[in-house]
């Protein structure tokens, strides 16, 4: 089923993103996690994509595999850097065989695969270029990456939301957020976006930290800040079982202020483990399962 249709249907939506494992024991682990997961229902979930060998063929084995033995809705990540152009349609070609409705159109990270990749020739050059090709297929449910506090290669936030509203524009149905510990910063976004006129649906994406230095190389990549309080709080813990449930806390709080203003939608992202999620999830239980 088409993301933007759950969303439309139920008002709300619980999603959980996972990376493609290097071996088949890895493969076996995930599916034990996630079957664990679907406990909570979750609307659908996400296979991402990344720089390396063979990488883009490690996704496409995943989610063939998800889509057959979990049964829940899989949504591909596609992005600019892999494939080229050239080689794009055999892939859509592939999702639309084995039955995927949604896939999540992004550009990539520079940082990954050079910034010279996304030349405009050989592969696209931005997301909404992506959007655009991915539209043409009239296929897939196309969502996109949003940022809260603007994307890094942004000059500002207008500007950031401008190029939000071209990926909307050419095709894009929902947005996913880049992670945020600053709920302010996510509140802001939906302001501009209102304002710009983007209404489709905004999913808040929420990385629960459980390795804090791990959450910091993250965020120094992406541009996320993570306030002075907080990361004096997880500095100063030294037992990793402290870290762990200091991280279920603040993201339960985090979730719990979201709901108090009316958000519905939730994506976490869950490194490929399950423990701290489940525990989120069953803090949240009363009010948003």
């Amino acid at each position: 089923m088409k993301i933007s249709e759950i969303i439309k249907g139920q008002g709300k939506c619980l999603s959980f993103e996972f990376f493609p494992p290097t071996t088949p024991i890895g493969e076996d682990r995930l599916l034990r996690r996630i079957g664990r997961l679907k406990s909570f229902s979750p609307s659908f979930i996400s296979v991402t994509q990344h720089a390396g060998v063979n990488t883009l063929d490690k996704t496409r084995h995943i989610v063939k595999k998800l889509h057959a033995e979990t049964g829940l809705t899989v949504m591909p990540h596609i992005t600019c850097a892999d494939p080229r152009k050239s080689e794009l349609e055999p892939v859509i070609n592939y999702y639309k065989g084995l039955g995927i409705e949604n896939v999540l159109a992004l550009r990539g990270d520079p940082e990954e695969y050079g910034q010279d990749t996304f030349d405009g020739q050989v592969h696209f050059r931005f997301a909404s270029d992506l959007v655009r090709f991915l539209a043409g297929y009239k296929n897939f449910c196309i969502g996109v990456a949003v940022y809260p506090e603007g994307h890094l290669d942004s000059p500002n936030l207008g500007l950031d939301t401008a190029f939000t509203k071209q990926k909307i524009d050419q095709g894009a149905e929902f947005g996913i957020t880049q992670m945020f510990f600053e709920n302010f910063h996510f509140y802001q976004m939906l302001d501009r976006f209102e304002q710009d006129g983007i209404n489709i649906p905004i999913i808040a994406g929420i990385m629960p930290i459980t390795d804090f230095q791990k959450v910091e190389r993250f965020s120094e990549l992406s541009g996320v800040e993570i306030p002075v309080l907080l990361t004096t709080k997880f500095e100063e813990l030294e037992d990793p079982d402290d870290v762990v449930k200091a991280g279920i806390d603040l993201a339960t709080e985090q979730c719990l202020d979201l709901i108090d203003n009316g958000i519905r939608c939730f994506h976490f992202y869950t490194l490929n483990r399950d423990e701290a999620v489940t525990q989120i999830l069953n803090n949240l239980a009363p009010v948003i399962i």
